[in-house]
């Protein structure tokens, strides 16, 4: 097996690279976090000119088919920018979730529109605070209407397109297609969402209240916990790319303020202490880049190993993330604390992505049930 990726994926990796380093400085993210918008509108409007939100979806419709291992190396460009954009929304979830498992008229309908960044879409599962569960999904669809409430969808106050997860009194949980302008627009009221206020607001978060709101099934009738559960194999190796991408800035933040600021005539990264956190901290980012590179290699084969390798990169990245952002405040000490210091920024963005798909307990409860028989001990 060959884990690293071809030149050609890595010359996209550079490109985006580039792009973001120009366009997405961590004041892009900070306007953002206090509410000069949405979301980046320039740093979308960038992303999609090059073709980024396609590079996996098929060229049959409409995207770059360059297939997920360059997708997850665009997403670790992407997490390594705070980039303050609806991709992983959009992309990985709602996109991913029309490519598997949307007729052919669902995919000709709403891919291209995806691919080009013009039309934006999130999934929607959350009902509570409790770990969402097949059995205790409330939210209902009878006669092809929807009525209930979502909770914590991201980037659903900018969102075109929602992929509900829903019950069918008749036939179990579903996945359903809700065109959200078309449903407001067709009964007002039918759709209402609220901001809700997270440690990220860049990712903008709400709850979506739906009242007899039109939609269409999506995939197979009583499949869709099954769907929701390959959707979100297949988005955790992607979100766990973000998390090293976020947690290597982190560490890079922290070595050069150790070795730039000095006390005691020297800088603080001679310091034993000191150079024993942000060891810990590499050491956590290796594990996590070695892992993801597993998991990229079972996406991009679809290969049986997905669910292990998706679970065992978000475990290790979560907390390799986590690490890397708590520490690289502690390393900034007292001024690491301060909202003028970007360290708060990685430390936001890596505490929602620990929650997004499901938190650190419910990856880790997948990874020892993906083990093969015999080795969970």
């Amino acid at each position: 097996m060959d884990f690293d990726f071809s030149s050609e994926e890595k010359m996209v990796r550079d490109q985006v690279d580039r792009y973001l380093m120009n366009n997405c400085e961590n004041g892009v993210f900070r306007s953002v976090l206090e509410g000069e918008g949405a979301y980046s509108e320039d740093v979308w409007r960038g992303l999609v000119e090059m073709g980024v939100p396609g590079t996996a979806i098929s060229a049959e419709y409409g995207g770059v088919g360059a297939g997920y291992s360059t997708l997850c190396l665009v997403a670790e460009q992407l997490g390594a920018y705070l980039a303050p954009t609806p991709f992983s929304s959009s992309i990985y979830l709602a996109a991913e979730a029309i490519q598997l498992f949307g007729s052919e008229d669902q995919k000709q309908t709403w891919l291209p529109k995806l691919a080009a960044g013009e039309v934006i879409g999130t999934l929607a599962v959350t009902e509570s605070t409790q770990e969402s569960t097949e059995d205790n999904i409330q939210v209902s669809c009878s006669d092809g209407k929807l009525s209930g409430r979502k909770l914590i969808v991201p980037h659903a106050g900018i969102a075109d397109l929602c992929v509900v997860v829903a019950r069918d009194i008749n036939a179990g949980v579903n996945l359903y297609l809700v065109d959200l302008g078309d449903a407001i627009g067709a009964s007002p009221g039918s759709v209402s969402v609220t901001p809700i206020d997270t440690v990220d607001n860049t990712m903008n978060s709400c709850s979506v209240q739906f009242a007899n709101t039109p939609c269409e099934l999506l995939g197979a009738p009583g499949e869709g916990w099954h769907q929701l559960k390959v959707v979100y194999d297949r988005a955790a190796v992607l979100i766990a790319f973000e998390q090293i991408g976020g947690a290597r800035k982190a560490l890079d933040m922290a070595v050069d303020y150790a070795k730039g600021r000095f006390a005691f005539g020297r800088p603080i990264g001679s310091f034993q202490a000191l150079k024993h956190m942000m060891a810990d901290m590499y050491v956590a980012l290796k594990l996590a880049e070695s892992n993801c590179y597993y998991a990229a290699w079972a996406l991009s084969t679809d290969s049986a190993e997905l669910p292990l390798a998706a679970a065992t990169a978000r475990v290790s990245a979560t907390q390799a993330y986590q690490l890397c952002a708590r520490d690289n405040i502690q390393v900034h000490g007292g001024m690491g604390f301060t909202w003028e210091f970007d360290c708060h920024l990685y430390y936001r963005r890596s505490n929602y992505l620990t929650l997004m798909l499901g938190g650190l307990s419910t990856w880790e409860d997948k990874l020892i049930h993906a083990l093969p028989s015999g080795k969970a001990a």
